[in-house]
Parts: C-alpha cells; structure tokens; sequence
C-alpha cells in the first residue's frame, strides 16, 4: 500500500494481555448455554513509528462462550481458551508485518488469519475475533499518537482507510462525506432474555439479587425508561408464541408501545418456521399490534445454513413483517454481500467483529437503497470494552444499540478501585456512583437516564474511546516484534 501523507506508519512492537474473572449478578440465556461467570481479557499494544517514536494503545472484550463458534461439546472455559489462544494468534501475525498503516496493517492480519480460510470454515469467527482485539488496540495507539480522539483522527484518514481494498465498488466511494456526525448520546435497547422474569413477582425469593439494582424487566423499565427492546426467541414456535404474547399483554397493561428487534438466535430451521411463528402471534389483536412494532429480525437460521437457498422458501412471508438481518453468520467481509443476495438488508455491529468491517459494511449500506446497520452486542462490559463499542455506534451514526451487560453484571464490580474511581471521574456522563460491590470498594454503575447513555467524554478523548491511560499492570507479553 502507498505511503499517505496523513496516516500514522507504525509497526507492532509488543502485544500484552490479561485475563480477569467476571462473576455475573444473576444467570442469563447465551445462545445454547446459561452463564453465570466469564473473563475479561485486556490487551495492551505496543508501537513504534516510522520516524521512531513510541505509543501504546488498549483495547479488551469478554470471552464470551457459544458465540464465536456454538459447539454444544465444548465447555465455556474451552470456548475462552480458544478465544484467547486467537488473540495470541493475531498479535503474532501483527508483529511479524513490518511498518504499515493501522489499516495496511489489519488487511494483512486479517486476510492471512480469516478471508484465506474461505466462506465456511466453523472457526472464523473465533480467528477474526483475535485480530478485532489487536486492532482496537493499534487503533487507540494511532489516536494517542497523534493526540486525536477516534472520530476525528478516522476523519483526517490517520488509519489509512482504504475500504477500495476489501470491496472493490467502494474504490470511488467518498467515505468522509457520508460519515454521519458522532451522536453524544445513544439510546439503550434492552434486552429481554429467555430466562428473564417480567414482572418483580415473578423472581422467587430465593433468586432474588439484594444489590440496588433492577432484576425484572419491570423493574429495569421503571428505572431507565429505554423506549427500545431486543426479545430474545429461538426456544421453538409454541414457547416462543406464548412468549410473544406475555409480553404483548404485558406492555398492554403498563400503556407502553417500545419498538423492539426479535433475535432467532440461530435456532430455527428454515424461514418457513419463523414464518409459522409471526403469523401465529399476528392471529390473535393484541399479537397483530405488538407485531406492528417489530424493527428488525436477527439471525435466526443456524450460521452454517444461512446462506442455503433452500432455508429461505419462506423469505417473503417472514419480511413482509420486518426486514431480516446478520449477526453470527458475518465472519468475512463477503457475508453482508451474500445476504443481501438472497433478501437480508441489515447487518449487525460489534466490535468483537472488527471496526474496519463494520465501516467497510457501512460503505455497502449506503450503495444500496434499503439497507442497515444495527448496534447489536449482549454483555458489553466497562470500561474499555463498552466505550470503545459505544463510540463505534456513534461514530456509525447508530441511535440505539442492545445493550445488557449492566443488567447481568454489577456494574464495574470486576475492576480494581484505583481503575474504577478513574473512570467515573474522567467519564462521568457514563458512569454514576454505585454502592460498595463484591470486591467492597466503591463501585460505578452505567448512568442510564431516560433510555440513553451520554458518551460525550468517550467522544473527546484522545484515544478510542477512553482518557484512563493505563488499565492494567498485570499483563503478560505473548508477542513481540
């Protein structure tokens, strides 16, 4: 790739990471498991420019089971070894490229550890996820490099963005004219889980979490008032019907009309199952009301099979209701294309997926009429997991996003006191004073007023997302250059 006169040259000198237990406030519903506690792994980069000066940058994420690759005969400390093995797979090939741009740097990590592999392969996602790790990392560096927070050193082409390169009818494509600006705030969509009580009733006593924070989904309304939701179904059509129209009726009762996504979940057979399921919910008033508010239907035919002609005989029943979009089966950049050739229109965002693909996705919507990103990402976690996602969707000009990991874990129970009293100064807008946690310090809960999160802080930061500096002191080098 050329030199450019704006972007940051660097090489990946050092890449270190940590792994940090997370215990959740109470179960929930992930894919085909039910988790109660995962890790938290924190990856440091280090850098140095072409004209020899040093950065270092940060990034981390939850390695979260039966996401990346469902296998139902793996344990979830088997699905985090894989995740993290990944991430040392990656920050070994970032170091051995050479002096690039962030974006030069992340097309050859990605291309050698994910699109040589082809289409299918049952493992892409968990590749990519290694190298989306290193790459919000080197992301970050290049912005504290520079002194820029992360919309405006994408602006002033500090990464070298050439979305050309991955997608060649983006080669033309003016991508700093069509970048929305950066929203302050974005509104919550709340996730309501399979296992998740509607009402405060409905928590037997003795699952009843005493931590001053919401547990039913009442409760959760009462307290942030989102006006989005995201219903997680995928448990087969009759308990996914009634389920359906409890909360139908539930939100009758409470005079509340949210709009609200149907996340399948990878658990449906073909689209004439889902086909069965809405016209199911729409025969009856109230099910036909509460369809009329249905925003979009994510991923509900296994990965595998998503892309098989014959599972989408019923595509037109199931979109005449609500569009279809991509979550799991997303693992190269040429799966937004392929769905899109068969009747999908919208495509998910999460960082766990790469930034550079979610704005190279972004070119695609805006070269078709109809099409869409979502901000879609269960068990985000603070601090720099969250942030850095959350300024993703900003930047992306997304208005809401699904948002939970505040609701399965206590806020920044997991992190340090040092760490968390940093960021609840230096992010105030996002994070409110919470009582003394499990690890007895005074912790920092996700400020959450009337359905949306302000992120202004994230947005002026110079870096991806954080103005925290450094987030760990236990961290373990796995590759050097």
């Amino acid at each position: 790739m050329p030199a450019d006169g704006h972007a940051t040259q660097v090489a990946v000198r050092e890449v270190s990471l940590e792994r940090r237990a997370v215990q959740t406030r109470m179960p929930f519903r992930f894919g085909a498991v039910t988790v109660t506690e995962t890790e938290l792994l924190t990856c440091r980069i280090r850098v140095r420019t072409a004209d020899g000066r040093d950065g270092e940058g940060w990034s981390g994420d939850l390695l979260a089971p039966r996401w990346f690759r469902k296998d139902n005969d793996a344990t979830p400390q088997q699905d985090a070894d894989e995740l993290f093995a990944s991430v040392v797979a990656a920050a070994d090939a970032f170091c051995g490229v050479g002096t690039a741009t962030p974006f030069g740097l992340w097309q050859q990590v990605f291309g050698a550890r994910v699109t040589a592999l082809g289409d299918d392969q049952p493992d892409l996602l968990v590749r990519g996820f290694g190298v989306a790790i290193v790459e919000r990392a080197l992301l970050d560096a290049a912005c504290r490099l520079r002194g820029r927070p992360f919309a405006a050193a994408l602006r002033d082409d500090v990464f070298g963005f050439r979305p050309g390169d991955v997608h060649a009818q983006l080669a033309d494509w003016d991508w700093r004219r069509d970048l929305p600006t950066p929203r302050r705030s974005i509104a919550v969509r709340h996730t309501v889980g399979m296992l998740d009580p509607l009402r405060a009733v409905d928590v037997p006593e003795a699952r009843r979490v005493a931590d001053g924070l919401p547990q039913a989904l009442e409760e959760d309304l009462d307290a942030y008032r989102p006006r989005w939701l995201k219903i997680k179904i995928g448990a087969g059509v009759d308990v996914d019907r009634a389920r359906l129209a409890a909360l139908a009726e539930f939100f009758e009762q409470r005079d509340e009309a949210p709009g609200f996504s149907l996340d399948g979940n990878e658990q449906y057979e073909d689209l004439t199952q889902l086909a069965e399921l809405l016209d199911a919910v729409a025969a009856e008033p109230r099910g036909a009301r509460f369809l009329e508010r249905l925003l979009w239907i994510e991923q509900p035919l296994a990965r595998a099979v998503t892309f098989d002609p014959e599972r989408h005989r019923a595509i037109d029943r199931v979109t005449r209701r609500a569009p279809l979009i991509l979550d799991e089966a997303d693992a190269t950049p040429r799966s937004f294309l392929r769905a899109l050739e068969l009747g999908y229109r919208g495509v998910s965002v999460k960082n766990c997926k790469g930034v550079f693909r979610a704005l190279c996705n972004f070119g695609i919507c805006r070269r078709g009429e109809g099409r869409f990103q979502t901000g879609e990402d269960l068990t985000n976690i603070g601090v720099l997991p969250l942030q850095q996602d959350l300024v993703t969707m900003s930047v992306l000009g997304l208005p809401h996003v699904e948002r939970n990991g505040h609701h399965y874990c206590r806020g920044l129970d997991h992190l340090p006191a040092e760490l968390v009293q940093r960021a609840r100064e230096a992010h105030g807008d996002l994070w409110r004073e919470l009582a003394p946690g499990r690890e007895g310090h005074g912790g920092a809960a996700l400020r959450i007023e009337g359905g949306e999160v302000a992120i202004g802080s994230l947005l002026d930061a110079q870096g991806f997302g954080t103005a925290l500096g450094e987030l760990s002191r236990d961290l373990q080098v796995v590759a050097r250059g």
